[in-house]
Parts: structure tokens; C-alpha cells; sequence
């Protein structure tokens, strides 16, 4: 049969017409994240003087590029319809241990890095491992890997900061190469590989035919256990990466550090169009979720708003996100 699928006045859709539609649905989504970050901007240059500052407009760089780095690992895990929940606890881990490997035991700087990024992928692994060989839910697998990491951080450092770190571990959160922030400079580099990857690569064609039906992608022949777990290993990678980036830029390991990171990276990757119900999800968009949040944290901090309403407001964003997901999906249903 041609596979065309019939709107609801018995018009045949050819499958072109219908990818077409899905596409411009999609974007809406990206439009709506890019339109919300300009009005906020131009709103925010407005009500603060001190938002186009020098100074200010690098902290929200860095911001948000410790969110989107992370968001961009957590965004292959939502096309594939799992969920990492322990990203914020992983990077305090990573952050942690990779300031010890350099104040405790006189690792050099940058091997203390790639330490903390690989314990990252460690704990990535050990996720993917729980859910296509133990078979759990990704919820559970993750929600576990949080409590897990975070309670090893508070145990590896007495719940007390890492500090005594030698002023070049200050490079990587608050260098600069040219008048280039580093972490800006590292989070274009994940954009691009992550954009590569999802657009360029198996992996990023299996990621979206296993977030669609994952039996269909079984049937047709993919390694998905295989796939899987590399993808939580990217994820915990990230992770890591952003743990260290954080690490740099505060110049002290934080146990604390990433308490309710996760809520922050899933905004942005749901905000950016990616579906929590798996197949759909670019890094541009992401990108653009990350900076939104990032401006919303921000002017927050500059009109001083209280903490508690930042919450408020990004919990809503989420809600909004989701459901105009779930609204396109029932039109592309009915179609």
C-alpha cells in the first residue's frame, strides 16, 4: 500500500505532505523557544542596567553553557523516549573527584579533567547497564543513580568543598581564548558533534527509530541495547564535562553543587521541541531552551525576584511545553 494516511475528512495524505506537516509542527516549538528568548532580552535590557554588562552577559554565558551541554546529552536520551534524572548529581560527582585529583593527589590539570569527565561516563554506563541488562524503567535507573552519586559526593569530601586547587584550574570555567569564553567555546564544540551525531550518524538514526518504536527498531535489525547504553554514556559524559566546567568556575569542587540541575536541563530540551514520548528533538532547539532558562535565572536574580518563584515559572514553562507536545501529537493523529 503507499503508506499515505487520511485526515479526518477522508483526504489521503502522501507521505510527503505528511512529513512536511510534522516538520512545520515541529517548528513551531523552535520558533515559539527563539521568539520567547528575544522578547526576554530586549525586555531585561530594559528593566536592569546591568544586564548588557560585560561582566553579566559572560555569567549568563557560562550559565548557560554548563545547562545546555548537559541538555544536549539529556536531548539523545529523550529522542530515544528514556530520561536521565541523575545529571545534576553526576556532575557535583565529577566536579568533586576531579578537584581532588588535583589538590589531593597533584594529578595534572588536564588529566584531572578527563578524569572527571570519564567518571562521568562511568556512571553514564552504569545507567545504561540498569536499563537494557537489569531491564529497569529509565526513571527508576536514574532516579537511583541521583541518590547514589550524590550521597558518594557528600562521602569522598566530607560534604565540605574542595578547595587549594593552583590558579590554572581556574582556566576552563573562567578563561578565555581570544575574547571567546572557554565554556562558550566547549559548549560549541558538544553543539556541533551532538548535531553531527544526531544528523550524520547511525547512532543518531537509531536514537530516533528506537524513540519511535523501539520493538519496530528491534525487529528491523538495531543493536538497541548496544545503542542504548552508549547513549547514557554520552549522557553521563556531558555530564562530567559540565561538573568540571563548574568546578572551574567556582575554583572549588561543590558537593552541593547541581541540586535540581536536572529540572533546568529537561526544560530546556522540552522547551527546544524535543518530545518526552521519544523520536523528536534537535540541539538547536535545545540550545535555545538552555539560553531561555538562563535568562529567566538571571533577570530573576537582577529584578530581584525570589528563588522560589524562578521555580514557579520554569515548572509552568515545562507544563506549557509538554502539553502543546502532546496537542500537535493528537492533530498528527487525527490528521
Amino acid at each position: 500500500m503507499s503508506g499515505a494516511r487520511t485526515t479526518g475528512s477522508g483526504r489521503r495524505l502522501s507521505p510527503l505532505s505528511e512529513a512536511w506537516r510534522d516538520r512545520a509542527r515541529f517548528a513551531v516549538s523552535q520558533l515559539a523557544a527563539a521568539g520567547s528568548v528575544m522578547v526576554l532580552f530586549v525586555y531585561l535590557s530594559f528593566a536592569s542596567d546591568a544586564f548588557l554588562s560585560a561582566s553579566n552577559l559572560f555569567n549568563i554565558g557560562v550559565q548557560s553553557a554548563v545547562v545546555a551541554i548537559i541538555a544536549i546529552g539529556m536531548t539523545i536520551v529523550i529522542i530515544t523516549a528514556g530520561i536521565d534524572l541523575s545529571v545534576g548529581s553526576v556532575a557535583a560527582l565529577s566536579g568533586v573527584l576531579g578537584a581532588m585529583m588535583v589538590v589531593k593527589h597533584g594529578v595534572p590539570i588536564p588529566l584531572a579533567i578527563a578524569g572527571g569527565v570519564a567518571i562521568g561516563g562511568i556512571a553514564g554506563l552504569v545507567n545504561g547497564l540498569l536499563v537494557t541488562r537489569a531491564g529497569m524503567a529509565p526513571f527508576i535507573a536514574t532516579l537511583g543513580m541521583l541518590s547514589v552519586a550524590r550521597g558518594l559526593g557528600y562521602i569522598v569530601t566530607g560534604s565540605v568543598a574542595v578547595s587549594g586547587e593552583p590558579v590554572e584550574f581556574k582556566l576552563l570555567g573562567q578563561g578565555k581564548l581570544g575574547s571567546l569564553p572557554i565554556p562558550i567555546l566547549a559548549l560549541v564544540v558538544v553543539a556541533l558533534a551532538g548535531h553531527f551525531v544526531l544528523t550524520r550518524t547511525k547512532l543518531g538514526r537509531y536514537a530516533y527509530a528506537m524513540g519511535s518504536n523501539i520493538d519496530a527498531a528491534r525487529l528491523s535489525g538495531i543493536p538497541v541495547k548496544r545503542y542504548l547504553t552508549i547513549i547514557y554514556i554520552i549522557s553521563g559524559i556531558l555530564a562530567g564535562l559540565a561538573g568540571m566546567i563548574a568546578a572551574s568556575r567556582v575554583d572549588s569542587g561543590q558537593p552541593n553543587f547541581g541540586i535540581g540541575l536536572e529540572l533546568d536541563v529537561i526544560a530546556a530540551t522540552v522547551i527546544g521541541g524535543a518530545s518526552l514520548f521519544g523520536g523528536e528533538g534537535k540541539i538547536i532547539g535545545t540550545l535555545l531552551g538552555a539560553l531561555l532558562i538562563a535568562l529567566i535565572r538571571n533577570g530573576s536574580v537582577l529584578l530581584d525576584v525570589n528563588t522560589f518563584y524562578q521555580q514557579v515559572i520554569i515548572g509552568v514553562i515545562i507544563w506549557i511545553a509538554v502539553f502543546w507536545d502532546q496537542y500537535r501529537r493528537r492533530r498528527a493523529a487525527s490528521a
